[in-house]
């Protein structure tokens, strides 16, 4: 077959799938799915036993438009609202111009005959979440704020165009041998995408709420009523025989199974949906939440969304009838997931983006606090976020230790005007995790000094994998490395933790390579400046390099003495420099840091470099102050007290404008 024939035969097939979409079918499977018992339903039973499907499935579609004993927490039909931003999404899904990931704007057009396989850029993410159908809720919203019909004529006709052209089936390679090998890959690889557990389970909460806005259209038909039915029956099945393993998206996936056996109640299984999805939640609560409240891919982004995954099932809960169904434990430990939270952010609400953390708005923090308050409306410190201070309590600590988690809080205040240092020192954690043991953020007076290189994309062809991998180096992070290599163990411990008194203490070490492991040393001096003691030791060879990432904007370096000093407009800059035991060597890298995703700045890196010989300990000292006025800042000194490596403790003298400070630690 030549290459025009081949051309036309596969013209013709996809043309063969369009044509179904207009014609909508009635699918009589639908009724052998719901209970025909269940109340609200006896004449839909009697006109189906009777043959009379045309009939039953208008008395059906009549049921769900009169249906109020279900309620929905998402969603109040009397109070529609759409932003700007949500009726462009919805003008441009009319022309088939889809918004799927906001690293992507803007948004691709996906052509008139809809190209779901369409994928301009190799991004995983591009491809997996244009199947999330994010356009489909503000077409809904669009069609109920404004009358207009053709919102709901066209959602109708891509919810009927993704089904045709998205089957779940295996692709039999029989039906399309007019096709070559790489057509016929692409046909079996968009299953993978459009039918991911994570994908399905979003499909199916959302659904949930376009149900809701486009029930009452003249375009949602009986017919088009039994084929939403029986396409999310499907969903369900699917979604339940392919679970995640673990992590985020199984917890979303059980959310989301609650979701659909609570708002469906009408399926002979939604009993059993429901409970698959309480016990999972339930169960995983207890697995991927630590005694001190983290969860366990030590990434805040992904922590804050377990903490609403958690919430928002008992939302469901509430508004139907079955809280009972969630133990007060599962209660308790939310609770513990929120003052983890907020004790690991910063003033302004923003979080550190350890890992593949993106940067929080105020806005849908603030948000977050007003629903989190709801459940525990006796905590006075959710109330005191909630309000932004105007009601509720402060939490009572400044500095705090979640040591299992291995992230830790250094404060002296909780005012805009704080200095606050977030370090992240834990355990191996899981797929959003990155190596960076022993890395942190540094907050002072407004301003992130040293703000973490978060993410820039996930997964995708070599091109965005490469781009993923510069972000995961450890060397781009505020850590200590061997030969800039990625650490190979991350399961850092904490040896001392001391959050009072004028000078506060941390201690933790990682194994982070053969023959070599990293003790990093954390002194709060003052409530005012950071000194920094980092120890590597074994038997390991090699050249020893101390990491530090700055903000964005004017840095000096200055190689001779180890000193760096940025020079940022306003109010917060920072002074750094580094002393070694043997002779140092600054060296100025290349630095980036994203806060969302594939977006990225250019910053200030660099490093302090030390060659380490057999059975040496490679040690340094880095004083970091930071500054209101960068006219003032000190002149600074410091040195090993213990002139030997000891595996019990550590003893330093600094000075700052000559005054000298011991600072010692024993363990």
């Amino acid at each position: 077959m030549n290459n025009i024939s081949k051309y036309v035969a596969l013209v013709f097939i996809l043309f063969c799938l369009s044509s179904r979409i207009s014609a909508q079918q009635l699918k009589p499977e639908a009724f052998s799915l719901l209970n025909l018992d269940y109340p609200g339903l006896e004449k839909v039973k009697t006109l189906h036993e009777a043959g009379k499907d045309a009939d039953a499935a208008k008395a059906l579609l009549d049921y769900y438009r009169g249906r109020t004993a279900v309620k929905h927490p998402d969603i109040d039909l009397t109070k529609i609202r759409i932003s700007k931003e949500e009726q462009k999404w919805a003008d441009d899904a009319l022309e088939h111009t889809f918004f799927s990931h906001k690293g992507y704007q803007p948004s691709y057009n996906y052509g008139k005959d809809i190209n779901w396989q369409y994928w301009p850029v190799q991004d995983n993410e591009l491809r997996w979440q244009l199947h999330r159908h994010k356009w489909f809720a503000p077409m809904g919203k669009a069609y109920r704020v404004s009358g207009d019909e053709k919102y709901a004529r066209e959602w109708v006709h891509q919810y009927m165009d993704w089904i045709t052209k998205n089957p779940l089936a295996k692709i039999n390679k029989d039906e399309y041998e007019m096709l070559n090998a790489d057509e016929v890959k692409g046909l079996v690889e968009n299953v993978r995408f459009a039918w991911r557990p994570l994908e399905v389970s979003h499909r199916m909460q959302d659904q949930t709420n376009q149900f809701q806005y486009f029930i009452v259209s003249p375009s949602f038909t009986p017919e088009f009523l039994t084929e939403f039915l029986v396409n999310y029956h499907k969903h369900v099945i699917h979604l339940l025989g392919n679970y995640s393993e673990k992590g985020n998206h199984l917890l979303f996936e059980a959310q989301r199974t609650i979701y659909a056996g609570a708002f469906f109640p009408e399926y002979k299984d939604a009993s059993a949906w429901r409970k698959r999805g309480i016990d999972v939640l339930n169960r995983e609560i207890e697995i991927q939440v630590y005694d001190d409240g983290g969860q366990y891919e030590l990434d805040a982004h992904y922590h804050a969304a377990a903490i609403n995954i958690f919430c928002k099932a008992l939302y469901m809960a509430d508004a139907n009838g079955f809280r009972g169904e969630f133990p007060q434990s599962y209660m308790d430990t939310i609770e513990k997931m929120i003052v983890f939270y907020m004790n690991i952010c910063f003033p302004d609400y923003t979080n550190p983006c350890f890992s593949d953390a993106q940067i929080g708005a105020k806005h849908a923090e603030l948000r977050n606090y007003r629903e989190w308050m709801k459940l525990f409306p006796k905590n006075e410190q959710i109330r005191y976020f909630a309000t932004e201070g105007k009601e509720g309590k402060l939490p009572q600590n400044l500095s705090r230790a979640f040591k299992t988690t291995g992230f830790y809080t250094f404060r002296n205040s909780w005012k805009k005007d704080a200095t606050v240092m977030v370090m992240k020192a834990g355990p191996e954690g899981f797929w959003h995790n990155q190596p960076d043991n022993g890395t942190f953020e540094l907050w002072f007076n407004g301003k992130n000094l040293f703000p973490d290189s978060g993410v820039y994309v996930y997964a995708g062809d070599s091109e965005v994998t490469k781009q993923r991998n510069w972000f995961r180096q450890t060397m781009v992070h505020n850590t200590l490395t061997l030969d800039n290599k990625t650490l190979e163990t991350t399961q850092s411990v904490c040896k001392y933790w001391n959050g009072e008194g004028n000078v506060q203490t941390l201690v933790t070490e990682n194994p982070g390579y053969a023959g070599l492991t990293h003790r990093r040393t954390v002194f709060f001096v003052d409530n005012t400046y950071f000194v920094l003691v980092d120890e590597a030791y074994g038997d390991a060879v090699g050249e020893v390099n101390l990491h530090y990432q700055l903000a964005e904007g004017k840095v000096d370096l200055d190689p001779k003495t180890m000193m760096v000093n940025s020079d940022y407009a306003g109010s917060s800059n920072v002074k750094l420099q580094c002393f070694g035991e043997k002779p140092l060597t600054m060296k100025e890298e290349e630095g980036w840091y994203s806060t969302t995703y594939r977006k990225r700045a250019e910053r200030t890196a660099l490093s302090f470099n030390t060659q380490k010989q057999t059975g040496d300990t490679s040690r340094f000292i880095t004083v970091i102050y930071p500054l209101t006025d960068r006219a003032k800042a000190p002149e600074l000194s410091a040195k090993f007290n213990n002139k030997e490596f000891s595996a019990s403790g550590v003893e330093v003298e600094v000075k700052v404008n000559g005054k000298k400070q011991v600072l010692k630690i024993n363990f």
